[in-house]
């Protein structure tokens, strides 16, 4: 199954900060095809497009998906009033996520802000082999924390105003850290550093994109992205050919 839309019951509702949400839906066939790095694409009733939300847990047990999203519109703002028993339409699994490999390597996750919950069901295999480094404003805003220390990762923050963890940017304790493969999400300037050390060290990376995405199959063509293969520039798209990439196959601005 590539993709599939379902009528999915909302199993359990937490808040995590002022404004970020945490939600459990019971999700059948699309729990099961789900990989960690994809996306759902979830309707809400009086808007045109949907909201592209990631995928921050899977459980095939309970076939259970579970997603954790930042208030930052009207459309989010309703699904953050939404509660346990209520239906969402969700069309997923939809994108790339991240290729594993073998989890006895060393890995390194790193996530920024709203960036960190993709990262989370892609570190859980690695267990003890992985550490997750975490950037957030502020001691407030830091959410997800006790869930990569469960699956046994360690665990470095940084915040904005070194009210917990370092203070600074989530790059500068990479400096310390040995690793043999780095997976990414956040915003692009952290992307762009992260690639850039994984280029020095000549270790493989994967990045998470975030963009407006509006319609998640490729369709619309709003997610355009400037992408790199065999030498060749072309324009790719982030909900189809990603969220996912090879740090390599990125071409950043400046």
């Amino acid at each position: 199954m590539k993709y599939d839309v379902m009528l999915c019951r909302i199993a359990e509702k937490k808040q995590l900060s002022h404004d970020v949400f945490d939600l459990t839906v019971e999700a059948g066939p699309l729990a099961e095809a789900a990989r960690p790095g994809q996306f759902a694409q979830i309707y809400v009733p009086g808007k045109t497009l949907r909201r592209p939300i990631s995928i921050c847990g899977i459980d095939r047990s309970s076939k259970t998906l579970r997603f954790v999203f930042q208030v930052r519109g009207e459309g989010t703002a309703w699904l953050a009033e939404t509660k346990a028993g209520d239906f969402l339409n969700i069309l997923a699994p939809l994108g790339t996520g991240y290729e594993l490999g073998d989890t006895c390597r060393k890995a390194v996750f790193v996530g920024g802000g709203i960036g960190v919950p993709p990262l989370l069901e892609a570190a859980k295999p690695f267990g003890e082999n992985a550490t997750a480094v975490l950037g957030f404003r502020d001691k407030a805003s830091i959410i997800l924390k006790e869930d990569f220390e469960k699956n046994g990762n360690r665990v470095w923050v940084a915040t904005d105003d070194g009210s917990c963890g370092h203070h600074g940017f989530v790059t500068d304790l990479l400096e310390d850290l040995d690793f043999d493969v780095l997976y990414a999400c956040g915003p692009a300037p952290m992307l762009k550093a992260v690639c850039k050390l994984a280029a020095e060290r000549k270790v493989p990376c994967q990045i998470s994109l975030e963009e407006r995405m509006a319609c998640g199959i490729g369709a619309c063509l709003g997610c355009a992205c400037r992408l790199k293969k065999d030498g060749r520039e072309y324009y790719g798209h982030v909900c189809k050919d990603g969220p996912v990439f090879n740090a390599e196959n990125v071409v950043w601005e400046g």
